[in-house]
């Protein structure tokens, strides 16, 4: 049977992954913007693309809801320009599970302004591969916390 490497992930794509899983959405966009700003090319553009979809779920939580909706749509049409997957990450599926948990966002042109995602529809983010190990998420983690 062939053997097929595990890719190289960095560790601040996973750390931001550890913390968006959490729905610390803030964490994963400053742990991702770290890894952003040292990127070019197209990774820096799919990095983006995580760092305002993360932002989009953030705004949502706390009820900025136009926010919420502007950062959705740049984020996918960021994220759009990758075959699936990418990084490890299915892209496919995971705008299918930000689709359902923006749906009642979207389904109406005035929605209430107490509006949250329901916890239940927050995305989950699985690499595949799945990296050998992950970081400890205290190795990412603010200091102003």
């Amino acid at each position: 049977m062939m053997q097929t490497s595990r890719p190289e992930y960095d560790a601040r794509y996973l750390g931001g992954i550890l913390f968006f899983n959490d729905h610390d959405f803030f964490e994963a966009h400053e742990v991702w913007e770290s890894l952003w700003l040292d990127c070019a090319g197209s990774e820096r553009t799919f990095y983006q693309g995580l760092i305002q979809a993360a932002v989009a779920l953030y705004h949502f939580g706390n009820g900025n809801l136009r926010g919420a909706a502007k950062l959705f749509a740049t984020s996918r049409a960021y994220m759009d320009r990758f075959d699936s997957p990418y990084l490890g990450l299915d892209i496919v599926g995971f705008w299918q599970q930000m689709e359902r948990c923006f749906a009642a966002l979207f389904a109406d042109p005035n929605p209430d302004r107490y509006l949250r995602p329901e916890e239940a529809l927050i995305p989950v983010i699985c690499l595949v591969p799945a990296p050998e190990t992950w970081p400890e998420r205290a190795a990412f983690a603010s200091d102003e916390d």
